[in-house]
């Protein structure tokens, strides 16, 4: 029998994945025929659903923002911006991607409230492992929207988890089709920001960066790992790949994983030219969590990314919240 001294092991949660979904995320999406539309979030739904996913995850809703949680990472001048051309629903946020409509900002705001509020709910052991669908706007720079991302909530997280939490070591992983520019760029220098990126080589796709040889600069330089896949590369390919993305986590240690596992990746997804299976996202998913687990936190975050097979992305977002599911069992 244990003595009246030893510190208690707390139970496991109950539910041990924290879905934030809901309405307001739902809103983040642009008319019009636009790739990003609004009904992303409807077909991932009813896919979990489809799956029986829906009654094993807990439930939160996502919460708006606040200025002070955007200007962790973004400008005061462009969080005006988008304030303004939300209010008027006119004209785009970056150079033509990007289309102003009425709520922009709200909407955007929600996104990076539902990350933090997920973020939040792993910190505090309320769930190990937590998805947001609508999330994982890597394009957006600290001064600057791009390629359909407002506010970039990947970024707003990693500084939130540094700044109220006090983590040091944080990694963001991104298997989108699309380089992780904004987040890239914004820590680029920053040798405790780990940075692993699966993607379409950028001499073929938007952004057109993310070259094997951006390694970081300054005390960053050789700290960063951006692996870009030549068009038509399936899954062989990317087990190869994620081969070298587990090693560099390892060697890491990184104290919180952020996944960005857009959907794109996938084969038939219309901007982007890769033949990936969602068996890649509930591969990278399950990899994760375990090497989480053997760092001893299990804290993973995934959100969703881009996509534009609504399928595609319904399909490899599920597959990500059974493989969280089946890792916390």
């Amino acid at each position: 029998m244990a003595s009246s001294d030893t510190p208690e092991t707390p139970d496991p949660p109950r539910h041990p994945v924290l879905l934030v979904a809901g309405e307001q995320i739902a809103a983040y999406g642009f008319g019009g025929g636009h790739p990003f539309g609004p009904d992303r979030h409807e077909s991932f739904m009813r896919e979990l659903h489809r799956c029986g996913l829906d009654g094993r995850v807990r439930r939160a809703s996502p919460r708006a923002a606040t200025r002070a949680e955007l200007e962790y990472f973004h400008t005061p001048e462009f969080l005006d911006l988008v304030q303004e051309r939300s209010a008027s629903g006119h004209g785009y946020l970056d150079a033509g991607d990007t289309p102003a409509f009425r709520g922009v900002y709200e909407a955007a705001s929600h996104v990076v409230g539902a990350t933090l509020t997920a973020a939040e709910a792993v910190m505090a052991g309320e769930a190990r492992r937590a998805f947001v669908p609508i999330a994982g706007l890597h394009h957006a720079g600290r001064g600057h929207a791009s390629g359909f991302c407002v506010f970039n909530d990947c970024g707003v997280a990693i500084e939130y988890l540094r700044r109220v939490h006090g983590l040091r070591r944080v990694a963001y992983v991104d298997i989108d089709a699309h380089h992780g520019d904004g987040v890239f760029y914004a820590f680029e220098d920053d040798p405790d920001l780990l940075f692993a990126d699966v993607h379409q080589d950028g001499r073929s796709l938007f952004p057109g960066t993310g070259s094997a040889e951006e390694t970081g600069t300054g005390p960053a330089r050789g700290t960063k790992l951006n692996i870009p896949l030549l068009p038509g590369a399936g899954d062989e390919a990317f087990h190869e790949a994620w081969l070298r993305v587990e090693a560099y986590l390892r060697a890491g240690e990184p104290e919180f994983i952020l996944l960005q596992c857009g959907a794109d990746s996938l084969a038939g997804d219309p901007l982007a030219q890769l033949h990936l299976s969602e068996n890649a996202h509930a591969h990278a998913a399950a990899r994760l969590c375990a090497i989480a687990d053997e760092l001893g936190h299990g804290r993973v975050l995934g959100l969703g990314g881009g996509g534009y097979d609504r399928r595609n992305l319904a399909r490899a977002w599920t597959r990500v919240v059974g493989a969280f599911l089946e890792a916390g069992a």
